[in-house]
């Protein structure tokens, strides 16, 4: 009975030597999972001022849909940070705005990679995708996109030339990559 009861106590030991390692190891990764996100708050927002903004990777695709890459260039000499989803409207040639709306999360060409703070260095990009449909039954001729970046109060136009049915786009959150889909 005695070699059992050491047994016991051996398992329980070493079992509770795992958890403290365990615990150890859990609160070394949460120390630094919480300086990283130190360093992000800490970092300031991007403004649409602190970015250039362009189109890239026109992506065409089976049952009319269209889309590509947004790239937020930090053109500012400090660091800032974007987090969410980029503000999307619709501007006709002339520059008036048309209906639309932007639906956030994933579209037809890439997985949405979440809501998370992007630290952007000076000359770093940061990246969302787009996307939406031109069947042409319910769509409007769009000649730019407005492209507000996440947290801010003003916009950027980019050229669009397509049509977009309903004035509906699609939009991941901003990533320091988006894969897309081929």
């Amino acid at each position: 009975m005695k070699p059992r009861t050491n047994a016991k106590l051996a398992l329980t030991l070493a079992g509770a030597a795992a958890l403290v390692v365990t615990s150890g190891l859990s609160t070394a990764a949460a120390a630094q999972d919480a300086s990283s996100t130190d360093a992000a708050a800490t970092t300031r927002t991007c403004t649409a001022s602190d970015l250039g903004i362009s189109f890239h990777n026109r992506l065409g695709g089976g049952m009319n849909h269209a889309g590509g890459t947004l790239e937020f260039k930090n053109t500012s000499s400090s660091a800032c940070a974007l987090r969410g989803y980029p503000g999307l409207g619709l501007e006709n040639a002339h520059h008036d705005g048309l209906p639309a709306r932007a639906i956030r999360g994933t579209t037809w060409y890439a997985d949405d990679p979440g809501n998370n703070v992007v630290r952007i260095q000076p000359g770093g990009t940061a990246h969302a995708v787009v996307a939406w449909t031109h069947s042409g039954t319910a769509a409007q001729q769009a000649a730019y996109l407005r492209v507000t970046p996440p947290a801010a109060t003003s916009y950027r136009t980019v050229e669009l030339g397509d049509a977009v049915d309903n004035g509906e786009l699609h939009v991941t959150a901003v990533a320091t990559t988006v894969p897309v889909r081929e």
